[in-house]
């Protein structure tokens, strides 16, 4: 893991707040030079600590108002097997997140949809050509904490 003092928790919870911040206000707001923290936001990019920046969307707005949680068991767990269902379950473009887990169940899902018929036609994409033990769905009724920031303060 790469080393990460005080000051790189600074910059790293100001940017999970707000990824869009300038570069000088971001350094006014850690109590850093421009260029200090320049070389601090390299340092943390190159190491991948840092993996880029995105914008929140609310996606209601836009008509993706179903969101499902996908539970899968497989009757295979082979690597050739697992690695053809990813990268069938990673075409798919309704999927937002993908988990191989553990317990009960073998892979989690989070499908972003427009309605119950977008999520049928999702289904119905992803049990094509794939022997599945089984498949359910949770459906998000409401979204209480959504993409919270890590308290990165528990790093100290």
């Amino acid at each position: 893991m790469e080393k990460i003092d005080a000051i790189d928790l600074k910059i790293l919870t100001c940017l999970q707040k707000d990824g869009s911040i300038s570069q000088r206000d971001l350094a006014d707001q850690i109590g850093l030079s421009q260029n200090a923290c320049w070389r601090r936001l390299q340092r943390l990019n190159a190491s991948g600590v840092i993996r880029g920046t995105s914008t929140a969307i609310d996606l209601t707005a836009l008509g993706f108002d179903l969101i499902v949680f996908v539970m899968v068991r497989t009757r295979h767990h082979s690597k050739e097997w697992a690695d053809q269902f990813r990268a069938h379950v990673e075409r798919l473009p309704e999927v937002t997140d993908f988990y191989r887990i553990g317990g009960d169940w073998d892979y989690l899902i989070k499908v972003t949809t427009r309605g119950m018929s977008g999520y049928d036609a999702f289904y119905q994409k992803l049990i094509t050509n794939f022997d599945l033990a089984t498949v359910t769905g949770f459906f998000s009724m409401e979204a209480i904490l959504n993409n919270r920031a890590v308290d990165l303060g528990r790093l100290k």
